[in-house]
């Protein structure tokens, strides 16, 4: 698979797909298009907006698999690195190939990690949304998004068994403990 190398962070190799590329792009298309037709910003606000949104994304998208990754260690199977761009806007945590067969609470515990760590930041992100409604405009409509992405994406969506998500390993697991 090709992959660009970000570095390191936190003892864990990050990564990024060229999808990851491609996705960021789309997603920021998307939503400078949509701040100025939906939301009528200005066209310098709607694609600065946009871009300060597809920032977030991946912040908060970090954020997830970072709180992933704590509990992890926490567990004694820590996680070894990142790989931004499953499936263009999302991420995946990596785990050692030879890991050993683990227990299902040590799989459950690590699931959870994630979408806990991403409900904080969506508190966060509404106190954020909330305090730029007051300036209004391009800033409340981000603080918005960022919401929106930590709670409906993020921590929710991490719930659906979709193959690759947190609750496809919960819904493995759960009948296994």
């Amino acid at each position: 698979m090709n992959e660009f190398k970000l570095g390191n962070l936190a003892g864990l190799r990050l990564t990024a797909t060229p999808l990851a590329l491609f996705g960021s792009a789309l997603l920021w298309v998307v939503l400078s298009a949509l701040g100025m037709s939906l939301l009528h910003l200005p066209a310098v606000d709607a694609i600065g907006g946009g871009f300060v949104a597809v920032w977030l994304h991946w912040a908060s998208d970090l954020a997830h698999q970072l709180s992933h990754a704590w509990v992890a260690r926490r567990t004694g199977h820590p996680m070894t690195g990142i790989r931004f761009g499953t499936l263009g806007l999302l991420s995946i945590g990596l785990y050692p190939p030879d890991e050993p067969p683990l227990p299902a609470a040590i799989h459950i515990r690590r699931a959870l990690g994630g979408p806990a760590g991403s409900l904080l930041l969506t508190l966060a992100a509404g106190v954020a949304a909330l305090l730029s409604r007051l300036t209004g405009g391009a800033p409340w409509w981000v603080g918005v998004f960022f919401f929106l992405d930590n709670l409906i994406v993020l921590t929710l969506g991490a719930f659906l068994p979709l193959g690759f998500t947190d609750g496809s390993t919960l819904l493995h697991w759960w009948g296994k403990r």
